[in-house]
């Protein structure tokens, strides 16, 4: 297995060199994983005890979620977007602020004004607001972090939740929506190509969606390990392990993200972990959010992908991804 490599250019004489955050004060978190493995559901359930602020995408490149820099002063141009030191100086103040839930209402006003963008920046202009006066924390929840998770970790001093749901089941929810892998989006950028040469496998996959989608799930599994290894602040939790227990999988991530564990997350995570689903739907509205989390029986959940997928392609995910055939259910 290739190692992780994180070169180092010098600054320039002369140039500023950006300062990352400093030691004190709350430490944000980053949920993230590859989309459709839980990152919404799991954002939700550790902002459930009321000490963080939910951060919803802020790098996806689609507004909304994303494009609004009242909560990230800043200018998305890929998905899955890659941070590091050399390209950082504008992300690094931009997400200084998010972490520490100052709102740019000014910069949100000169790009966003329709009555729905206004009613989205008193939502997140008075959480961010309260949770700064009660000294909260930021918990961003971003699959498009994916990537630069180090960089969230080493610069912004945040841990990081990293979820990885079982290929088959993720490949059937991707063919579920009719999504597709947008392969230049990873190799336009050199950076990522430099520091994880893994996505150059990207260029020669077969550009069937599931083949596609498989790959790039073994991709960033290869590259979320590597991190992993290096990274004390960086765990990897599988989907399937907190769905089939979630009241003993999120009491044991509470603690590991140093968070309170208290009898109101307990019924909150019980009650979003048991209920049933009003309608099969993959994306929903929370107030002004739209969402991938919803109420659900997370074990009899996990069973869903059966639907999705023949025989035939579940084997077929399983050899290209070396996986076992499915998530036990």
């Amino acid at each position: 297995m290739a190692s992780v490599r994180r070169p180092r250019v010098s600054p320039a004489p002369g140039d500023p060199v950006p300062k990352p955050m400093p030691d004190a004060g709350p430490k944000p978190l980053l949920v993230t994983g590859l989309p459709r493995s839980g990152t919404s559901w799991a954002g939700k359930m550790l902002a459930a005890g009321g000490g963080l602020v939910y951060v919803n995408e802020p790098l996806n490149p689609q507004h909304p979620p994303g494009l609004s820099p009242g909560i990230l002063n800043a200018v998305v141009t890929h998905r899955f977007q890659y941070i590091c030191r050399e390209n950082e100086e504008s992300w690094l103040s931009a997400f200084a602020d998010t972490v520490a839930l100052r709102y740019r209402f000014l910069a949100e006003l000169r790009r966003n004004r329709s009555p729905y963008d206004l009613a989205r920046m008193g939502k997140y202009g008075t959480s961010f607001t309260v949770g700064r006066l009660l000294r909260r924390r930021a918990l961003l929840d971003d699959p498009f972090a994916l990537f630069s998770t180090a960089w969230f970790c080493e610069r912004l001093g945040c841990r990081a939740v990293v979820l990885i749901r079982d290929p088959v089941a993720l490949v059937g929810s991707w063919r579920r929506l009719g999504w597709s892998v947008e392969v230049r989006e990873l190799l336009d950028q050199p950076l990522l190509v430099r520091d994880h040469p893994v996505v150059l496998r990207l260029r020669d996959a077969d550009p069937d969606p599931i083949a596609a989608t498989a790959a790039l799930w073994s991709v960033a599994h290869r590259v979320v390990t590597d991190l992993a290894a290096a990274h004390d602040g960086i765990r990897l939790v599988r989907y399937e392990d907190l769905a089939r227990d979630p009241l003993g999988g999120y009491r044991e991530l509470y603690d590991w993200c140093g968070l309170p564990w208290s009898a109101k997350a307990a019924a909150r995570i019980r009650r979003a972990c048991s209920g049933t689903a009003s309608a099969d739907r993959p994306f929903h509205r929370t107030g002004l959010s739209r969402t991938a989390f919803r109420a659900m029986d997370s074990a009899a959940h996990l069973s869903s992908w059966r639907d999705r997928l023949t025989p035939d392609e579940i084997a077929r995910v399983a050899r290209l991804t070396m996986r076992s055939a499915g998530p036990p259910s």
